[in-house]
């Protein structure tokens, strides 16, 4: 599902129009961005949580000329399925 057609289904399911929908889409994320930004996990209980983990630093390899390359840490967005969401997707 891409944005516009999450957003296309949003407006049905609330009754918004799709520009109402696209800002209460648009803010949701905002905040997300803003907390894992900030260093603060985004828990929905049952559902899911979102948070940043930090890589460690490690040696790979160019694929194109085989040289050893040094990549940097770096921070990461790890989702974690809850327990509702992991059953219903389960069946």
């Amino acid at each position: 599902m891409t944005k516009k057609e999450f957003i296309e289904k949003y407006a049905e399911k609330t009754g918004l129009g799709k520009k109402d929908a696209t800002r209460h889409f648009e803010t949701f994320l905002s905040i997300v961005e803003d907390s894992l930004t900030s260093g603060d996990n985004v828990q929905f209980i049952g559902w899911g949580t979102f948070e940043t983990k930090t890589t460690k630093e490690r040696m790979g390899r160019n694929p194109k000329t085989g040289e050893e390359i040094l990549i940097p840490t770096k921070q990461v967005v790890k989702f974690k399925a809850g327990k509702l969401l992991a059953e219903k997707v389960n069946g």
